[in-house]
């Protein structure tokens, strides 16, 4: 059976199911905190007991360009299980996260994606996030900054 669900901090390393945990331990540490401070609430799409997917909101970060309390929130870290990617998991885990965005008050919706990330730029485009805040370049390469109206 299929379930969105939000994820219970003692349950944290279910998700290295998804993504590799261990890969990047200071990163690991930092969405851990995140999740045990409330500033970080992960969502998990769950398929015959499994972890396959994942992605947080965000409430206050510190680059002011994605929230502004209340009003706007930080889409962060939407991941999809290798083996099933492609099937819209990603597409209702998204869909579900902006109903719960909406049905909490917040006008807009924040997420950065590296403009060579064709399949999730083209799917966060296709859900409305359309309003260019941003465009840059770090470490990982060029990005951008995309805003969606709720």
């Amino acid at each position: 059976m299929d379930k969105i669900i939000e994820l219970e901090i003692n349950n944290f390393e279910k998700c290295n199911n998804i993504w590799n945990m261990d890969k990047n331990i200071d990163h690991k540490n930092k969405i851990y905190n995140d999740l045990v401070s409330g500033n970080r609430k992960t969502f998990v799409y769950v398929k015959d007991n499994e972890y396959i997917a994942e992605a947080s909101l965000v409430f206050n970060k510190a680059d002011e360009d994605y929230t502004i309390p209340n009003v706007r929130i930080y889409l962060s870290r939407v991941i999809v299980k290798k083996d099933f990617r492609g099937k819209g998991y990603g597409k209702k885990l998204m869909n579900y996260i902006i109903d719960y965005a909406k049905n909490n008050n917040y006008k807009e919706m924040s997420l950065g994606v590296d403009l060579d990330n064709y399949i999730a730029f083209k799917l966060y485009v296709d859900l409305g996030f359309t309003k260019i805040q941003y465009i840059g370049e770090d470490e990982n390469g060029k990005y951008v900054k995309l805003i969606k109206n709720l």
